[in-house]
């Protein structure tokens, strides 16, 4: 069935004038004059075919983004990205945010990778703290489909199958033992999705909500060079795009910056490779029974590909001829479209030609005598199609659409305004320019002023300005959810409508009217203090506009109180911030627990337990975290030494040493200046902070420095590290030698029975006496990157494993050296000390407190 590739329509040296590659680093760019050119490209590319692709990993960043590319942006694809999590357990690359901020980070980083190449994203976790969490690594796809909810989890990829209705679907991993948990997960799923996507009787109420079940034509794997069915030519350089697909792959990939994406490769031939594991009856599994059969030449080999194609499908069916004759005529138009560029005009008329041209074939597929399974499958790709030809032409008649907001920080019952504006920056005139704010059901959204244009010439601008009030009782905002003001701009030229949609450049937020936040948002009370107080001070944010007045309280745990009991606050503008500082006293029948402080602000007839965490960065824009303002509150024994003194070596990925400096120890944040020329001895202990050698470049050539340090009768510590950061055995007093793969020297199960293989050592004894209940309540993992060898002179501390699997005894190393001692911990502090786990703060203590 598959027709033969389009012919080169055009002549590429006109349009081949643009400025070279698109895999740029990560500083801003200027505006190249190309871009119009490239992008007008990228708009219509997708009108030449009906196919469409589905790729599924478990995080942001597992994308096939060179793959991905390849069919986006090379052959036009419908191209779809399915992502389970949002990669809320991971590491931060660019910032101090964990947990479900990182979370944000990672979904506006994935929606702005998926823009580069073209690819329609859906992410199976709905909501912060949705059961379908990265809940850290896991070895075994069972262990996350149990954490995740298997039932649920398999119900939202369904969904997104039913919705997307992809031909061709690729999970990005294989289900193999060297795999992440996660990854295998998806793998699992995505592969048992083939057959039930189809079936009715898999989650029929899906019928409720308009999906009806949907077969994939093909189900491709992962593949080797060595046995394969297609091989994508991600190395092939395309002109236009002044790249390889391969390293237009990697331009989204460089919008993945809080976890270091994206890596800069050379033109030349390169293909990533993929084995069909299923097929529908009638297409041919090439490779499985015949391992001699030639190869296929793309994934969609007996997959119609054309609206040729469709026309052949439906052309026997009863009154078939003329739909069939309407699709080939959209087939026609595809053509001319491709044959305009790259004039802007030209193109405009051949897209508004098939607009008007698919309306037509919607209508006529509607009144055809089809099956129902066939009309639906015609009129989503119809639809699809309608999609495609509105940005291009929107692409085409430069047309710029935007939402401006007078201001994106909002509080509920407050009025704005929002301009909607049309910028013509093309040659074509349009007609009946219409423009049209939406606003969720119950906000009010009134014009001031006309919202449509008759006519709008080149340089010209279309403005409408509407007055927008937000509902006394509108909930915050939520990061994950559509954005709350969108626009259509409707533009007739050529005799059809097109209609664009716009959003805001950064999130339009309803935010608590008195944004709190506590300092500290969490710390420890020593029961072995009972007399020492906790301060707490909590800084308010106005953000009404204009002038507020609020009472600052505490809700305290019963018996607990506060000094002031309340505390007024005035605010003259929105924007500004009062803090109010508190002494808390603990109730003296406090026992070891964990408590929780909220802040209260009432005012302005209104009363906020909330805080609004503002999370900016260039290659993301602005969005917000809207949690409860707490102070969490770990109360246990601890004892510290009187005047210790700690050197803190931060990679940036941890915040241990602010932890450290709350429950009484002195750290000190060292410089590199400091690392290389200032006096270490003054320090009891120097803390390397995880894969700091990787990311501190003065460690390497001052490691001598700090071996001398402990020589001298100093202590470091050096928390855990890849190979890939630079680690090099030698660089310990005694060569540590760090497992390989990575994935099978780690331990990701929390609960795991730990072992102290040398309980009478003074790691395990002083200050604090650790016993077994100090590795309980551990969160997400207990230890990652283990050492496989080790120096005879190291003291095995712990002894530790995932149930079922070798124990570890490299985990936690200690030794003395010269005068000092050196201690290696793959344990994971970074995680352990900000979640407050007892044991592992106590723990810590002790190994900066150690001395010969």
């Amino acid at each position: 069935m598959r027709k033969g590739t389009f012919a080169k329509l055009f002549s590429v040296t006109t349009a081949v004038a643009l400025a070279g590659s698109l895999v740029l680093p990560l500083a801003p760019h200027t505006a190249h004059a190309d871009r119009g050119v490239v992008d007008l490209w990228k708009a219509i590319k997708p009108l030449t075919t009906i196919a469409s692709a589905m790729n599924t990993g478990a995080h942001p960043d597992d994308e096939h983004s060179a793959t991905l590319a390849y069919l986006s942006l090379g052959k036009g694809v419908e191209t779809s990205s399915i992502i389970a999590n949002r990669g809320e357990g991971g590491q931060n690359e660019i910032g101090s945010e964990l947990n479900n901020a990182l979370g944000i980070i990672r979904t506006r980083e994935l929606e702005e990778a998926s823009k580069v190449t073209n690819v329609k994203l859906g992410i199976l976790s709905e909501d912060t703290n949705d059961p379908i969490y990265d809940f850290g690594f896991s070895k075994s796809p069972d262990e996350t489909l149990e954490k995740w909810g298997e039932e649920e989890v398999y119900e939202r990829l369904i969904r997104k199958i039913r919705e997307h209705r992809p031909d061709v679907l690729i999970p990005a991993f294989l289900n193999v033992p060297s795999t992440h948990g996660h990854h295998r997960a998806i793998n699992v799923i995505t592969v048992r999705a083939f057959e039930d996507a189809a079936d009715p009787r898999v989650f029929p109420e899906h019928l409720e909500r308009g999906l009806a079940p949907w077969q994939v034509k093909k189900l491709y794997v992962p593949a080797s060079e060595k046995e394969y069915d297609v091989r994508v030519p991600v190395g092939e350089y395309d002109e236009i795009y002044g790249a390889s697909y391969l390293q237009l792959g990697e331009e989204s990939r460089f919008m993945h910056k809080s976890q270091g994406m994206g890596r800069h490769y050379d033109e030349g031939p390169g293909f990533n490779y993929y084995k069909l594991e299923k097929s529908v009856d009638g297409l041919n599994a090439k490779g499985k029974e015949n391992k001699t059969a030639a190869k296929e030449p793309d994934f969609f080999e007996g997959i119609a590909y054309t609206f040729e194609d469709l026309a052949d499908e439906v052309r026997g069916a009863p009154g078939g001829g003329k739909l069939a004759a309407d699709l080939s005529k959209l087939q026609k138009d595809a053509d001319e479209v491709i044959a305009a560029y790259p004039s802007f005009a030209r193109v405009a008329e051949k897209v508004h030609k098939m607009l008007t041209d698919v309306q037509q074939a919607k209508a006529a597929v509607q009144a055809a005598n089809l099956g129902d399974g066939v009309r639906a499958d015609l009129l989503h790709r119809l639809k699809e199609k309608e999609e495609q030809l509105n940005k291009a032409s929107a692409e085409a008649l430069s047309l710029v659409a935007k939402v401006k907001p007078e201001t994106g920080e909002l509080v509920a019952g407050q009025t704005t305004q929002v301009t909607v504006t049309a910028y013509n920056g093309g040659q074509v005139k349009w007609d009946q320019v219409k423009l049209q704010l939406h606003v969720p059901t119950g906000w009010k959204a009134k014009a001031v002023g006309s919202t449509s244009v008759s006519q709008l010439g080149y340089n010209q601008t279309a403005k409408a300005v509407y007055e927008v009030t937000v509902p006394d009782n509108e909930a915050y905002f939520h990061p994950y959810e559509k954005p709350v003001m969108t626009a259509d701009v409707a533009v007739a030229a050529f005799g059809s409508t097109s209609v664009t949609n716009a959003v805001p450049s950064d999130a339009v937020a309803v935010l608590p009217g008195f944004s709190l936040s506590t300092s500290p948002s969490a710390t420890v009370w020593n029961t072995f203090k009972p007399y020492e107080v906790i301060p707490v001070k909590v800084t308010a944010k106005n953000y009404h506009p204009g002038k507020a007045n609020a009472e600052i309280t505490l809700a305290l745990p019963s018996g607990w109180t506060a000094e002031p009991k309340s505390a007024p606050v005035s605010f003259e503008a929105k924007g500004e911030t009062k803090s109010v500082a508190f002494t808390v006293k603990p109730s003296a029948a406090v026992k070891p627990d964990q408590y929780t402080i909220t802040a209260v602000a009432r005012g302005n007839g209104k009363e906020s337990r909330h805080g609004a965490q503002v999370i900016r960065y260039p290659h993301i824009g602005t969005t917000y975290f809207v949690q409860p303002a707490e102070v969490t509150i770990q109360a246990f024994d601890l004892n510290i030494p009187e005047g210790i003194k700690v050197g803190y070596v931060s990679s940036g990925f941890d915040n241990i040493d602010q932890y450290l400096q709350l429950v009484g120890v002195n750290v000190v944040p060292l410089s590199a200046k400091d690392i290389e020329s200032g006096d270490l001895s003054q320090f009891d202990a120097i803390v390397l902070g995880i894969r700091a050698y990787g990311f501190r470049p003065e460690l390497i050539p001052s490691n001598a420095r700090l071996l001398k340090y402990v020589e001298n009768g100093g202590n470091l510590v050096v928390q855990y590290h890849k190979p890939e950061d630079k680690w090099k055995p030698e660089l310990a007093p005694y060569p540590i030698t760090i497992g390989t793969p990575l994935i099978e020297w780690r331990v990701t199960d929390e609960n795991s029975k730990v072992t102290m293989l040398a309980p009478d050592h003074k790691i395990f004894n002083t200050p604090n006496r650790i016993t077994d209940a100090d590795w309980d309540h551990w969160i997400q993992d207990r230890s990652a990157y283990n050492p496989s060898k080790w120096g005879k002179e190291y003291v095995e501390l712990i002894q530790n494993g995932d149930p079922g699997e070798e124990e570890f005894t490299g985990t936690f190393l200690t030794a003395n050296y010269g005068k000092g001692t050196y201690t290696y911990s793959s344990l994971v502090w970074y995680r352990e000390i900000p979640g407050l786990v007892p044991g592992a703060i106590r723990l810590f203590v002790n190994m900066v407190s150690l001395k010969q």
